[in-house]
């Protein structure tokens, strides 16, 4: 089995709808001026799509990764509003597929969030496929149903080789925004029960190479009982990644 270890950390900024290009550039200068463990931890700054260019600028030149928040799947067309992969060459590294408030809020299906991954895949970019329960679905036993669900949507369409390659974000809507997060124990069970599906799909190995981070309300107070964890692969978080300081002291806690 590949150890913990062996799996490199990730640690993404999810910064919403917040920060324009100047204040975007602004916040990840200060991210870099952290002196981050990047020899040991990928860090990825997901701005807004009006901050891509100005955040890639600002970053230019460091380990520092950049991702976008949304894209939509088809690579050009009658799509108003939208963002292909194709239109993120030259910005973005990564991008963020199945958020918890694309699905809730703008009613993104799990095949939705299928052909995001696989179009992200196509433009050699890397997936963050989030996957996560509501908190009626947690009550009512169904966490483990509803996780095995989303993903498998997801690896159904992929090779091992893409899901071994892809970021799953394990973010239990409940904990988004509401500063109640998963304890490390119930992060811990979630995150295994992923590795196992990603095992019943495409093998032992993919499942021991792909990454799996913990997102909702990750702070500096909680990032270390819940990254010290085994299995868990770094985290995506939210409003604490809109203070450098907070957010670097995330990233040195996932740091082997």
């Amino acid at each position: 089995m590949t150890s913990p270890e062996a799996r490199r950390p990730i640690v993404a900024a999810n910064w919403k709808m917040n920060t324009g290009p100047h204040d975007g550039a602004e916040l990840a200068r200060a991210v870099a001026a952290e002196n981050l463990p990047f020899a040991q931890v990928d860090v990825v700054l997901c701005p807004p799509a009006t901050g891509l260019t100005a955040v890639a600028q600002a970053v230019q030149g460091t380990p520092i990764g950049v991702g976008a928040q949304h894209v939509y799947w088809e690579s050009s067309g009658a799509f108003t509003g939208e963002i292909s992969v194709p239109m993120l060459t030259g910005l973005a590294s990564y991008a963020i597929a199945g958020h918890s408030e694309r699905r809730q809020l703008f009613g993104e299906t799990d095949l939705d969030v299928q052909h995001k991954t696989l179009a992200i895949l196509a433009g050699g970019l890397t997936p963050i496929v989030a996957v996560g329960e509501s908190l009626d679905q947690r009550d009512a036993g169904a966490t483990l149903t509803v996780l095995r669900t989303q993903i498998t949507a997801v690896l159904e369409a992929l090779s091992p080789e893409q899901s071994a390659a892809s970021v799953i974000a394990y973010e239990p809507v409940w904990a988004i925004g509401t500063g109640r997060n998963a304890s490390p124990a119930q992060a811990q069970e979630a995150i295994g029960w992923i590795r196992d599906t990603v095992a019943a799909a495409h093998g032992c190995p993919a499942a021991e190479r792909v990454r799996i981070q913990y997102g909702g309300s990750v702070s500096p107070e909680n990032c270390e009982e819940l990254l010290g964890r085994e299995g868990i692969d770094g985290a995506l978080v939210g409003g604490a990644s809109l203070d450098a300081a907070k957010f670097a002291a995330i990233v040195r806690a996932a740091a082997p």
